[in-house]
C-alpha cells in the first residue's frame, strides 16, 4: 500500500466560504472525503493537513521524508513566499505534486511566481477540487515508476 499525505497550506480551512468565483462552492470536508473516497480504491494510505502556520507545514513535510512514499502540496500563499517550505521540500528523496485548485497564471501576477515548482515532480492547477484526483492520480504512477 503507497502511503501518500496531502498538505493544505493557509486559508484552503475556509473553502466554501472564500472567493467561491475562484474556489468554487466545495469546502475542505468535500476535497478531503473524495480523496479518502479516491484513496481507499486505489490502495493508497491517504493522511491529510491543513495548517494555516507554515512551521506546522514544515515539520510535516519534514516527518514525510521517513514515513511517506509521496507528497501533494497546496501551500496556498506560501507557495510564492517560503523559502521555509521550499527548503523542506527540497529534503524530501519520494516524488511531490504542487496543487492549486485556481489556475495561478490567470490571477494576480505574484501568483505566477512559485518556489516550489522547481522541487516539485509535477504541477497541477487550474482545475478545481479535481486537481486533488488528478494529482493522486500522477502521484500513484510517479511512485509505480520508482519501484
Amino acid at each position: 500500500m503507497k502511503k501518500i499525505i496531502i498538505l493544505n497550506g493557509p486559508n484552503l480551512n475556509l473553502l466554501g466560504e472564500r472567493e467561491k468565483n475562484q474556489y468554487g462552492n466545495f469546502t475542505l470536508k468535500d476535497v478531503e472525503k473524495k480523496c479518502n473516497d479516491h484513496a481507499s480504491k486505489n490502495n493508497i494510505e491517504l493522511s491529510l493537513f491543513q495548517s494555516n502556520i507554515e512551521g506546522e507545514l514544515v515539520d510535516q513535510i519534514q516527518k514525510s521524508r521517513n514515513n511517506q512514499d509521496g507528497l501533494i502540496i497546496n501551500a496556498g500563499g506560501y507557495t510564492h513566499t517560503s523559502v521555509a517550505i521550499h527548503d523542506a521540500l527540497k529534503i524530501l528523496k519520494i516524488p511531490i505534486i504542487e496543487l492549486h485548485i485556481s489556475n495561478i497564471y490567470n490571477r494576480e501576477e505574484f501568483r505566477h511566481k512559485s518556489l516550489i515548482s522547481k522541487i516539485a515532480s509535477g504541477v497541477i492547477c487550474g482545475f478545481g477540487a479535481d486537481g486533488y484526483i488528478m494529482s493522486l492520480n500522477a502521484l500513484n504512477k510517479f511512485i509505480k515508476n520508482e519501484n
